[in-house]
């Protein structure tokens, strides 16, 4: 006998749509195609759904942390909200690192995370798998805003809303928690089809702008300090256009690297750390500062004392005058900077020295004052003479060698190392957006994962990754992700031995370094990366470009060690 097969035995049942996917689907409808993440139990409603969304490319890394400096080097390349899926407890709180970075380079990252049952919410300690008493919490303190979500139809509302406080002025990472058991839970709504966010947008107030424009307009000496607010907001033609304007000479931060030409008659480049450029900054009369709240890499380590008055634009309401008074606007930096050129004149008069009662006429001008032009070439050329009493020059060449192989339109990544600090002075990156460093919140770890998100927000351009060997060692796992997605990041290791700086620093401070806490027993890496498929190989200074230009032409991953102990140049803040 004989039986007709059913439909459901001939045909997979299309499974239930979960709480999963309208997370998905929310994140899909407000434009993500790209997410980051690593699976955990928590978490796999969220990882299931992503099996039914074709659209979004999912790039796994080994690390929570590392997927979290991936992702905020995408929001940093793409200047979009990079989504970052983990899962509950530890694999949330290994995050932390990268989501405090996130927020010290106004980097977009939207983290979501799973959580215990809701039953387990309110730390009644039921006992639940990476239960914590409360999660959130340990989010506070490092992202702009917490989202915890307790039923199915609240999620595609707090997907937005965590979007929307992600890409407000100033960009920056948000947590978004959501319990196991509504991931997994079936839902009968329509999918998500459209998510309206509204970015919170700073314009300037009209009064500040125009008091800041006075003050500028009239200035005899005017100087530009540009941060990475700048480069966030996307404001460097409003800059340029700005420094032209008033011929003020502009400096940029270690994250503001990119914001002005580097080789531009009016660029001071950013030698943050050498005591002329802050001599130089202190003597304006009067200093804008855009897009920085002139911390301590930015102030010379707290040094930095003006003489003039001081100009803030600042979309971090925290840093407005937090280190120094001035005339502080709360605002975006390209919507301040625009505001600013609208109320200048097309044409101000050349600037003119201040007249005192014993001075002749201010139509005479003194026959001292240098062109702005001038004053930088020489403020340039006394670093420069600094930098040559050092004995520095197998430092400057391995710099110039990795600018050399680096074509102009390589994104690089850099990691807490040596050559990472000569680079925050002394690379010019060649265009803007083009060089992320974990300048902000200084942890080891970022360069390789945050070039593999830089690779996959920028197919196609070549992306350059620099670690020393002790950074390295918190990455190698890496390796595997690059080799399984093929990502055209080269991975220059600069290999001395342990953690160089904090060798500098310990014999610097102590007179002598504790070989137990610096000093490394480390792998041959070139063999490891041999071992997950990367091709490696080991260079010296003199073959560097050779050997770098080689890799960053070749397809897919690559390894370079360079075996090298580098020095820092002296530091100008301890005599000031």
């Amino acid at each position: 006998m004989s039986t007709t097969p059913t439909p459901a035995s001939t045909t997979a049942a299309r499974p239930p749509r979960t709480g999963g996917d309208l997370v998905i689907e929310s994140l899909t409808a407000l434009g993500a195609d790209t997410v980051f993440g690593l699976p955990g139990q928590h978490a796999l409603g969220l990882f299931d759904a992503l099996r039914r969304a074709p659209d979004v490319r999912y790039v796994g890394l080994r690390v929570e942390n590392n997927a979290g400096f991936a992702a905020d080097a995408y929001a940093r390349t793409t200047r979009r909200v990079a989504p970052l899926l983990v899962s509950t407890g530890p694999g949330a709180l290994l995050t932390l690192p990268a989501l405090q970075e996130a927020a010290a380079g106004s980097a977009a990252v939207l983290a979501i995370g799973s959580q215990v049952p809701v039953a387990g919410l309110g730390g009644g300690r039921h006992g639940y798998l990476h239960e914590l008493p409360d999660q959130a919490a340990a989010f506070r303190g490092v992202v702009k805003s917490v989202h915890t979500v307790r039923t199915a139809s609240q999620i595609p509302s707090a997907v937005a809303a965590a979007w929307e406080s992600a890409l407000g002025a100033p960009h920056g990472p948000v947590w978004l928690e959501i319990p196991q058991d509504v991931l997994l839970a079936p839902v009968d709504v329509p999918p998500v089809a459209e998510l309206a966010v509204f970015p919170r947008e700073l314009p300037p107030r009209r009064e500040l702008i125009e008091e800041a424009a006075r003050r500028l307009g009239a200035a005899r000496r005017p100087v530009i300090l540009a941060g990475g607010g700048v480069v966030r907001a996307g404001a460097e033609a409003e800059l340029l256009a700005l420094a032209e304007r008033l011929r003020a000479p502009v400096a940029t931060t270690f994250g503001g690297k990119g914001a002005f030409p580097w080789e531009h008659p009016l660029s001071l480049q950013s030698w943050l750390e050498d005591r002329h450029t802050t001599d130089f900054l202190e003597d304006a009369d009067t200093l804008l500062v855009v897009g920085s709240g002139l911390g301590e890499l930015s102030s010379n380590y707290h040094t930095f004392r003006p003489r003039g008055r001081v100009v803030q634009i600042e979309a971090d309401l925290g840093k407005l005058e937090s280190n120094h008074a001035g005339l502080g606007l709360h605002a975006d930096a390209r919507t301040a900077l625009a505001a600013l050129l609208a109320e200048l004149p097309g044409k101000l008069p050349e600037p003119r020295p201040e007249r005192r009662p014993d001075q002749p006429s201010p139509d005479q001008p003194s026959p001292d004052e240098p062109t702005p032009e001038a004053a930088v070439a020489a403020l340039l050329a006394r670093v420069r003479d600094r930098l040559d009493g050092q004995g520095l020059e197998a430092e400057r060449r391995i710099l110039a060698a990795v600018r050399a192989a680096l074509p102009d339109d390589a994104v690089s990544c850099w990691d807490m190392t040596i050559l990472a600090y000569w680079a925050w002075s002394a690379f010019d990156p060649r265009r803007t957006n083009a060089l992320h460093s974990a300048q902000g919140a200084g942890g080891l770890g970022y360069g390789f994962p945050a070039a593999l998100g830089a690779a996959v927000a920028a197919p196609g351009r070549p992306v350059l990754a620099v670690s020393g060997d002790g950074g390295a060692m918190y990455s190698l796992a890496e390796l595997a992700t690059a080799r399984q997605y093929d990502l055209p990041v080269t991975w220059l290791i600069v290999d001395d031995g342990g953690y160089g700086i904090l060798r500098e620093y310990m014999t610097d401070a102590f007179g002598a370094t504790s070989a137990e806490a610096t000093e490394l027993t480390r792998p041959d890496f070139v063999a490891l990366a041999g071992a997950f498929g990367v091709p490696a190989v080991r260079t010296d200074p003199e073959r560097l470009a050779a050997d770098l230009a080689a890799a960053l032409a070749a397809p897919g991953p690559s390894v370079v060690v360079l075996p090298a102990r580098l020095r820092m140049f002296a530091p100008t803040h301890l005599t000031a």
